[in-house]
């Protein structure tokens, strides 16, 4: 006999309480806060948010959002970024990104952080892939790497001059090298 304890919170009650700095994520009934963004973190989530938004948004290919809550299935996480393909951003009547996105993000990037469970943050990755998403990035600041999973493949670790995959009709010709590089900022 399996006993199953209820949540103390459903997804709907979570979505209720008020947001929390850092935010908080709905996993498998729990709530659980990400830790603090800091430095190399926050610095490697505008580059890549600004490099993507500079050859999608114009042409309304896709959009990245920072730290943007996406509820869906029975989670509601908040990746690092979340990047929608222009179609499925769901506008409101003025023409604008509504506050609640109930649901996937089509490329998922998280960065960890030295505090963070890289199964967690794999754990969100991958779930996001079982609902839809097409991409998922885990960047590791520590050792300069990109772990690259996409819908039905092995996960993929690439390192130096290696190019990580992409949403189709997004033109970023980024290496790894280039991505990391962003951190010597005396050098940009």
């Amino acid at each position: 006999m399996t006993l199953t304890i209820p949540p103390a919170y459903s997804l709907e009650e979570f979505l209720k309480l008020p947001e929390t700095k850092p935010a908080s994520e709905y996993i498998n009934g729990e709530i659980l806060q990400k830790p603090m963004p800091k430095g190399k973190h926050s610095r490697l989530q505008l580059r890549l948010c600004n490099s993507i938004n500079e050859n999608a948004e114009s042409q309304k290919i896709a959009y990245a959002f920072p730290e943007l809550r996406c509820s869906f299935g029975t989670r509601s996480i908040v990746p690092d970024i979340a990047v929608f393909k222009w179609s499925r951003i769901p506008f409101d009547a003025d023409g604008e990104p509504p506050n609640d996105f109930l649901l996937y993000p089509d490329w998922t990037i998280e960065i960890l952080s030295p505090e963070q469970s890289s199964n967690r943050v794999i754990g969100n990755i991958l779930y996001c892939l079982q609902h839809g998403c097409q991409l998922g990035w885990l960047l590791d600041p520590a050792d300069r790497s990109i772990l690259v999973f996409q819908a039905g493949q092995q996960p993929e670790l690439l390192q130096g001059g290696d190019c990580p995959s992409v949403l189709p009709d997004i033109h970023l010709e980024l290496t790894v090298d280039m991505i990391f590089g962003w951190l010597k900022m005396s050098d940009n």
